[in-house]
């Protein structure tokens, strides 16, 4: 039955219209619109970020003429959406409502595109994801959260400057000790990203006892959710608390239910995954020694885009693998040219690359203290005269000079004070 409650809460609720960052509904019982937010995967920008990243322009391939597919969207009755929702093989609740439905109309109408280039886009990440949530024992359904969090975009940054796959933000991230400076940033890295975001994963789940509450939580912080408990007289019913949630967490459940829909459904509502050529294999060494990218791909004879792809959680070219040992990512093939290198990779234009300099030199500066007075050497002066006739110390005019003795020449300026 529980299934069933959003589908009672819900039908006050009609959506007016889309907007570029909104869906607008309206409570059609207390005639009031309200705007609710789409999550940043959704956006515009987070997609057009994606359709950019390198191995979506090098791997991936969108050829509607390929497909046997119309290329034309198709609606359904309600009873097949409820259906197919009731259908998947999932653990976490997956009702129908309204606002799932249109958000389910976002992805095979405005979106379908863009699932095209997700649903090829998956095959290098998903795997990722299925084996970090099964370390922990979750349910895999969860591997569709980066597809309406970053649009499967490693590389991407949200407003308020989350980051990666599963977008952590910087305090977050270091919580599971993915490390974040100026040369490393570990939330962009799909697998310890992966782990992590499955551990904060779980750990929601001991709190919450609840799966929907889990990824309202994972959106807004479990703060947020057990303020809307609160407000909502202590229900801890997702569909019960959702008028209480900030308005991106209240797109967000049905954003992930119409997400886990589209991956499974997308055949029926004609679209065409983008084709895959999967890459050559890659591997990872440990790098004990500082090195640059640059020099990595003169020696091993891969792209600078490539080694960026692949290992983005390097934020310059710069690897600092003196201060702790760091995982590289290529081919096999540059893997070998790598080992095979020895010192070479390590020294290649390392004077010219190494901005960073061990001690600095600085030259002594003129002074010009306020009230200073020189005065010129005459023949016959010795320091003692000079000292004399200005009021001062040899001593002094030794310190004022930086002079070690008492040696002085006609002609020389000598500060008095």
């Amino acid at each position: 039955m529980k299934r069933y409650i959003a589908m009672l809460f819900f039908p006050i609720f009609s959506v007016l219209s889309y907007a570029q960052q909104d869906v607008t509904v309206v409570d059609e019982v207390a005639g009031r619109e309200e705007k609710i937010a789409l999550p940043e995967g959704m956006l515009e920008e987070e997609l057009d970020s994606m359709m950019h990243q390198w191995c979506v322009r090098t791997y991936l391939a969108y050829d509607s003429a390929s497909c046997e597919s119309t290329g034309e969207d198709v609606v359904f009755d309600t009873e097949v959406y409820i259906r197919r929702l009731q259908n998947m093989p999932n653990v976490i609740e997956m009702p129908y409502n309204p606002v799932v439905r249109k958000f389910i109309d976002q992805y095979t109408g405005r979106l379908r595109r863009s699932v095209a280039l997700m649903l090829g886009a998956s095959n290098f990440y998903i795997p990722i994801f299925e084996e970090a949530l099964e370390a922990y024992q979750l349910p895999l359904e969860l591997k569709y959260l980066p597809m309406i969090e970053s649009a499967l975009n490693p590389g991407a940054t949200s407003r308020v400057g989350a980051g990666g796959l599963w977008q952590f933000m910087i305090t977050t991230g270091k919580r599971y000790d993915l490390e974040v400076t100026s040369l490393i940033d570990e939330r962009r890295d799909p697998i310890k990203s992966s782990y992590a975001a499955a551990r904060m994963l779980k750990g929601l789940y001991d709190i919450f006892g609840d799966w929907t509450l889990v990824i309202a939580a994972y959106n807004c912080g479990p703060g947020n959710v057990n303020k809307a408990i609160k407000r909502a007289g202590g229900e801890r019913d997702y569909w019960k608390i959702y008028p209480y949630l900030p308005s991106e967490t209240r797109g967000y459940v049905p954003a992930f239910i119409a997400a886990n829909y589209v991956m499974n459904y997308y055949c029926e509502h004609n679209i065409c995954p983008a084709t895959t050529q999967l890459p050559m294999g890659t591997d990872t060494l440990v790098v004990n020694r500082d090195v640059y990218f640059e020099q990595i791909s003169e020696v091993c004879k891969i792209s600078m885009e490539e080694l960026k792809a692949l290992n983005p959680q390097y934020r310059t070219s710069k690897i600092p693998g003196s201060a702790k040992p760091c995982i590289l990512r290529m081919p096999l093939e540059a893997i070998n040219s790598f080992i095979e290198s020895g010192d070479t990779v390590y020294t290649l234009r390392l004077s010219e690359l190494n901005k960073n300099r061990a001690v600095v030199n600085v030259s002594d500066a003129p002074v010009t203290s306020k009230g200073a007075k020189t005065v010129k050497v005459r023949s016959g002066d010795t320091l003692g005269a000079i000292a004399k006739r200005n009021g001062t110390t040899v001593e002094k005019l030794k310190r004022l000079n930086n002079l070690k003795g008492t040696m002085i020449h006609v002609g020389q300026k000598l500060r008095v004070r």
